[in-house]
């Protein structure tokens, strides 16, 4: 281990860089799920990610209610 101080200080600078890079993107795992939810049922409020998945729990949990416009071609 000819190297030993020259890595620590490698590995000190690495992580302080990926600090900052990470805190300059800003972004977690419950922001990027909260994005990917785009349709919210009329009904109910939930939150879906796709209008295939929307069309599905449209029909399962308000079969009575009339479907949305948005739903018809999906």
């Amino acid at each position: 281990m000819a190297r030993g101080q020259q890595k620590l200080q490698s590995q000190q600078k690495n992580a302080e860089k990926m600090a900052k890079l990470k805190k300059a993107q800003g972004s977690d795992q419950k922001t990027a799920a909260q994005a990917a939810l785009t349709y919210k049922c009329s009904v109910c409020m939930a939150q879906m990610p796709d209008p295939k998945t929307y069309k599905q729990h449209f029909e399962n949990k308000h079969p009575k209610a009339a479907l949305p416009a948005e739903l018809v071609e999906a």
